[in-house]
């Protein structure tokens, strides 16, 4: 028996497919497109490689685009034809059980099994690092935090991967509340390796959610090279420099940014991003319908079955945007099929759609209309469960953004109660102080809350503000 470089045991008749496995693990842990080359390799040493199959279907999933999951599946299932799991190690066969469970859709069964393994084995990385996807794309922000923290104890500085893994660490802590905390380990990870992009986009995330705006610009600039190009999250960490522009009012800067950047993209990923930052924008009246109409034509052939919920409601919003509102209608109807049809059936993406995808995709196209009390009865009652369809606190934001804005425009008492929990939460986010002037009753009240967002942005003396 082989074993990988953190010492567990593999079934490979190859040892260069085993090396080809291990850099390609490395990549995946840097979020580098590499990966899929070097998974590739592996295979091409040894085609029945168990470890190295379990590791390209994990890659076909974990891009929420259902091509390449069709393809996982299919590639996967010509594997077990082949070889049969039960001769096998038992973390192999765990993963076989995991990687199963992530073909028939059932992502928390997933994140499961990948757990146990990770309690046998906390120096398995690959289980680590699907786990963490896996709890990024359902939501768990406690899960982010305990998956990797719970093995962090079996690893040591001089591991290759121990500072890949304090930034994911780092992510979770943030997700999970945690923020000086999650700033100290990821300024920690990126200390012990700078091409660390999850670490950094960790800290970035810390900053965004404590409102330091200005901090998020200066620590991204700082690392400009180490994070702008060559990775899966470079177009993502260029959304976050855009958000932190967007609380100094620099409208400019981030159209700049969007078209050099995230206009033109082409995963699910991508487009994700580029829509998430247009509808901020739309929220602010800012007129980009030319955008929005590459951006939904960008994503209605990826919309042609239900994959990942998170999904449909950013397409939900470039149709919207684009004045697409028939094309809203119909992804809603056929998402709505899709429950009807698949209830009970163990797939995580249908409960994730009826209880949340749904009721925000409507919420949505009722922005669209100019029907703001209706954006609110479908938001409000939702709002602290919205992370149940996954993404981050900092993407999930453009729904609770929506609500505000739909409660202002709508003269709705809950407004108030948003808007309070917003700048009690973060009191240096001119955004929040924005609002605050707009609910406020009268003229001074009202002044004063724009000069408080004035004020916090001239203290952050950025060069676009």
């Amino acid at each position: 028996m082989r074993q990988d470089e953190h010492g567990l045991t593999l079934s490979s008749a190859s040892d260069a497919a085993v090396r080809r496995y291990d850099r390609a693990v490395h990549e995946l842990l840097r979020f580098r497109a590499e990966v899929d080359g070097e998974a590739r390799a592996a295979l091409a040493e040894d085609p029945d490689f168990p470890m190295g199959n379990v590791l390209a279907a994990y890659l076909g999933l974990l891009t929420t685009e259902p091509a390449d999951a069709r393809e996982a599946r299919e590639r996967f299932a010509a594997f077990r034809s082949r070889v049969s799991g039960r001769a096998l190690p038992p973390r192999e066969r765990a993963h076989l059980r995991a990687v199963r469970a992530l073909l028939d859709g059932d992502f928390l069964t997933c994140g499961t099994l990948l757990g146990q393994i990770t309690e046998e084995h906390p120096r398995d990385a690959l289980a680590l690092a699907v786990g963490h996807q896996i709890d990024f794309f359902t939501g768990d922000a406690r899960a982010l935090r305990d998956r990797v923290g719970g093995a962090l104890s079996a690893w040591h500085e001089d591991d290759r991967h121990y500072g890949l893994l304090l930034g994911m660490y780092a992510f979770g802590l943030e997700e999970a509340g945690h923020y000086d905390r999650s700033e100290e380990v990821g300024l920690r990870a990126v200390e012990l390796d700078p091409e660390d992009v999850w670490g950094i986009h960790a800290v970035a995330h810390t900053y965004e959610m404590q409102g330091r705006f200005g901090d998020g610009v200066r620590y991204l600039d700082d690392r400009l090279d180490d994070w702008s190009a060559g990775t899966f999250l470079n177009v993502h960490t260029w959304w976050h420099y855009c958000l932190f522009a967007l609380e100094a009012g620099a409208t400019g800067k981030v159209l700049g940014v969007y078209d050099a950047v995230l206009a033109g993209g082409e995963t699910a990923m991508e487009i994700l991003d580029a829509a998430a930052l247009l509808w901020r924008l739309l929220l602010e009246d800012s007129d980009q319908t030319e955008r929005w109409k590459a951006l939904a034509d960008a994503w209605a052939p990826k919309m042609e079955e239900p994959f990942y919920a998170f999904n449909d409601m950013h397409a939900v919003m470039s149709y919207v945007g684009a004045d697409r509102i028939a094309e809203a209608e119909r992804l809603i109807a056929s998402r709505e099929r899709y429950v009807a049809d698949g209830r009970g059936g163990g797939v995580t993406n249908v409960a994730m759609t009826a209880r949340v995808g749904l009721p925000v995709c409507r919420a949505l196209v009722a922005f669209g209309r100019r029907d703001y009390h209706g954006v609110v009865d479908l938001l409000y009652p939702i709002r602290h469960r919205i992370n149940e369809f996954g993404g981050s606190h900092a993407q999930r934001d453009v729904v609770q953004k929506t609500l505000v804005e739909a409660a202002i425009r709508s003269g709705r008492r809950e407004a108030r109660v948003l808007v309070s929990e917003r700048i009690n939460v973060r009191p240096c986010s001119p955004f929040n102080w924005l609002k605050q002037s707009a609910l406020a009753d009268d003229l001074g009240a009202r002044a004063a809350a724009r000069l408080q967002a004035e004020r916090l942005v001239r203290q952050a003396a950025l060069p676009f503000s």
